[in-house]
C-alpha cells in the first residue's frame, strides 16, 4: 500500500514500489499513527477475531437446524426441548437453543410415528444438544463484549490527552484480553462441530440408526455418507489441536523489555480455521439430515426440518448411488455462508434466537 514489500501482479512477483505502478495506483501516505496500526499486532487480532466471531454467530442457527434434522431422522423424543427443563437451570444460550429446536421439529410426523416407543432417553448428542449449543452461544456473547470494547477502544502508546496537554505511557497496546476472548471462542466453536460429528455418526450407523448402513439404499455396492464421516471426524480432531490456547504462552522479545505478550494474533489466526472446519462438518450434517429424511419415504418431517430439506434439495440431489461428495459439501457450505436455510426455516417457524 505504500510502496514497500513485494506483491504479484499478473502472476509476477515485484517490488510493492513497481506493482503499485504497474496498476497506476498512489502509494498511499500515512498520517500520524496508521504506521502502527498497520504493523501493531493488536489490530491483526480484533481484525481476525471480528471476523471469525462473524462466522461463528452465522452458525448457531446452523448448527441448531442441522441437529433438529438429526434428531428427527434419528427419532429422537422432543419432550428434551420442553421449556420447563431449561428454565430450570437457565442459561440463556441453553433456553434459545432449546427453544429454536422445538420450533423447528413442530409438527414433525417422524417424531409422532414413535411417541408410544419403549425408548425412554435418548444420546447425549441428540437430548444435550440445546445445552452444549447454548453454552457455545453464551461463550460467543462473553466475545462479543470484548470485541465491542476493543474496536471502539485506543491501543496506541504513549496516550496523549489533549485537555491536560499530557502524554503518558501505559500498556493498552497488550492484546491478552483478546487473545484469551480468542482462544475461548475457538473452544466454543470446536464443541460446535464435536457434537455434529457425533450425531453425523449416529446418522451413518445402522445399528444406532435404525437406517440403511451409511444413509444409501444399496450398501452392497455403495458406500454412501460413509466417507463424509471420516471427513468431519478428520476435522473435528484438527480442531482439537488447534484449540490448545495459545495465550498460555510466551516467549520474551526486545532484549528482554517485551517479556510477556499474549499470542493473540496466533489465537485469532486458529480460530478462522477452527471456524472453516466447522462450517464444513455442520455442512455435512445438513447433507447426511436431508438424506435421512428422504429414507423416510412417506413421513412428512417438522415445519423448520422441511423448509431446510427443501433449500438443501434445490442445491443438492438425494443420493441414490456413490459420486463425489465435494462438490455437494460446498454447495451446501455456500447455502450456510448465505444464510439461505436459515432464511427458509424461519419464514417457516418465526425468527430464530
Amino acid at each position: 500500500m505504500i510502496g514497500e514489500g513485494e506483491a504479484f501482479v499478473d502472476g509476477q512477483r515485484m517490488t510493492g514500489a513497481r506493482a503499485l505502478k504497474e496498476k497506476s495506483i498512489k502509494p498511499l501516505e500515512l498520517a500520524a499513527g496508521e504506521g502502527l496500526a498497520l504493523i501493531n499486532g493488536t489490530q491483526f487480532m480484533i481484525a481476525l477475531g471480528c471476523l471469525a466471531l462473524h462466522d461463528a454467530l452465522n452458525l448457531c442457527k446452523h448448527a441448531d437446524i442441522a441437529a433438529s434434522m438429526s434428531f428427527e431422522t434419528l427419532m429422537g423424543t422432543r419432550s428434551a426441548f420442553d421449556p420447563r427443563i431449561h428454565n430450570a437451570r437457565p442459561h440463556t444460550g441453553q433456553i434459545k437453543a432449546a427453544d429454536n429446536m422445538l420450533r423447528i421439529t413442530e409438527n414433525s410426523e417422524i417424531i409422532s410415528s414413535h411417541q408410544d416407543c419403549s425408548s425412554v432417553q435418548d444420546a447425549y448428542t441428540l437430548r444435550c444438544s440445546p445445552q452444549v449449543h447454548g453454552a457455545s452461544w453464551d461463550a460467543f456473547d462473553y466475545v462479543d463484549k470484548v470485541v465491542k470494547v476493543e474496536m471502539n477502544a485506543s491501543t496506541e502508546n504513549p496516550l496523549i490527552f489533549s485537555e491536560s496537554e499530557e502524554f503518558l505511557s501505559g500498556g493498552n497496546f497488550h492484546g491478552q484480553p483478546l487473545a484469551l476472548a480468542c482462544d475461548f471462542l475457538s473452544i466454543a466453536i470446536a464443541e460446535f462441530a464435536n457434537i455434529s460429528e457425533r450425531r453425523i455418526e449416529r446418522l451413518v450407523n445402522p445399528q444406532l440408526s435404525g437406517l440403511p448402513a451409511f444413509l444409501v439404499e444399496d450398501g452392497r455396492l455403495n458406500s454412501g455418507f460413509m466417507i463424509a464421516q471420516y471427513v468431519a471426524a478428520s476435522l473435528v480432531s484438527e480442531n482439537k489441536v488447534l484449540a490448545h490456547p495459545a495465550s498460555v504462552d510466551s516467549i520474551p522479545t526486545s532484549a528482554n523489555k517485551e517479556d510477556h505478550v499474549s499470542m493473540g494474533a496466533l489465537a485469532a489466526r486458529k480460530c478462522r480455521d477452527i471456524v472453516v472446519n466447522t462450517e464444513e462438518v455442520i455442512a455435512i450434517e445438513l447433507l447426511c439430515g436431508a438424506q435421512g429424511i428422504d429414507l423416510f419415504t412417506n413421513i412428512k418431517a417438522g415445519d423448520g426440518t422441511l423448509a431446510a430439506y427443501d433449500v438443501i434439495r434445490s442445491k443438492v440431489d438425494y443420493m441414490k448411488e456413490d459420486r463425489i461428495l465435494s462438490t455437494d459439501i460446498a454447495r451446501v457450505k455456500e447455502l450456510l455462508r448465505s444464510g439461505s436455510i436459515v432464511k427458509a426455516v424461519e419464514n417457516r417457524v418465526g425468527e430464530l434466537y
